[in-house]
């Protein structure tokens, strides 16, 4: 199960020792009072900003996790300067958990909520989103995307008459199969989109080759996601210490170290790990504060992850 697997994965590195107060302490100060040093990008359609570290709830926001838990998480996510928040119809009760928890959290005055349309037919895309939107609880969405392209041709005259008629603000397609990269290229090449989400991390790097280009072409956001490799990153570097260099990119952690090196790309909008453990949460965060690696940096990291 993804979610056990992931927390197996990150426990190797965050016993004990990697309390939340020890966590906070890896954090310069500077960068913990002030918000005003998250990182951020430009969504190219708007021009608006957006901070480069959002949620993801696939498998992470579900019942056998307790409310209050969740609700630290977000609560973490907002005061360390998160906004987006991705979720699907997909994903059981993540969305209906999403919009429960929000009642109960402060803070909240940049949420982005980006989420999807997941099924077959115009009539029954319209009533899966207008659900959505129910147990979200807001009255517009940021962001609708389609699911894994699942019947996007029908699905996206609906979304761009949803668009003008202000009921989403942008407008995108997902995939979370490498296999389906060349098809996604191909929509992006004929259809106006705002944003595009896709698998991108340090050990699955195709996007860098086709869709990156296409979207600075477009002018398309990208969300990115697995930026773990769905927790096989952290077992590539399982008992091996964080390289000394990394600090030279304000990192110190392997998650964040993975996060950076995603978001350091010029054409990343915005990076979605997901997470029921606030201190992973926190953990995560530190990736939007600070330095990232320059190209040379990248180089290095990709050298030597192959190298483990």
């Amino acid at each position: 199960m993804r979610v056990s697997k992931i927390a197996v994965s990150r426990r190797k590195f965050l016993k004990a020792a990697w309390s939340m107060s020890a966590l906070m302490a890896l954090w310069p100060k500077e960068l913990l009072a002030a918000k005003a040093n998250v990182i951020t990008r430009t969504i190219p359609s708007s021009g608006k900003r957006l901070s480069v570290i959002g949620m993801g709830t696939s498998g992470t926001f579900n019942d056998e996790v307790s409310k209050e838990q969740l609700v630290e998480v977000m609560q973490t996510f907002f005061d360390h300067g998160g906004q987006l928040i991705d979720s699907s119809p997909m994903y059981g009760p993540a969305e209906r958990l999403v919009g429960d928890v929000l009642k109960t959290t402060k803070n909240t005055g940049g949420l982005f909520v980006a989420t999807k349309v997941w099924t077959d037919g115009k009539e029954s895309g319209i009533k899966q989103m207008q659900e959505s939107m129910r147990r979200i609880g807001v009255k517009v969405i940021d962001l609708m995307q389609i699911h894994n392209l699942r019947d996007w041709r029908v699905h996206i005259p609906t979304l761009r008459e949803w668009k003008e008629q202000g009921k989403i603000r942008y407008l995108g397609i997902t995939t979370s199969h490498g296999s389906r990269h060349g098809e996604l290229e191909n929509i992006m090449k004929t259809e106006q989109l705002d944003f595009v989400q896709f698998s991108y991390n340090l050990v699955d790097r195709e996007a860098e080759q086709r869709l990156f280009p296409m979207a600075a072409d477009k002018g398309i956001a990208t969300l990115i996601n697995r930026p773990f490799q769905r927790g096989g990153m952290f077992d590539k570097v399982e008992g091996k210490k964080l390289p000394e260099w990394a600090a030279e990119f304000d990192c110190t952690s392997w998650a964040q170290f993975f996060l950076k090196f995603v978001v350091s790309h010029p054409q990343v909008t915005n990076v979605i790990p997901a997470t029921s453990k606030p201190k992973h949460m926190v953990d995560n965060m530190g990736a939007g504060y600070g330095r990232l690696p320059d190209a040379k940096m990248r180089e290095r990291m990709v050298r030597y992850l192959q190298a483990l």
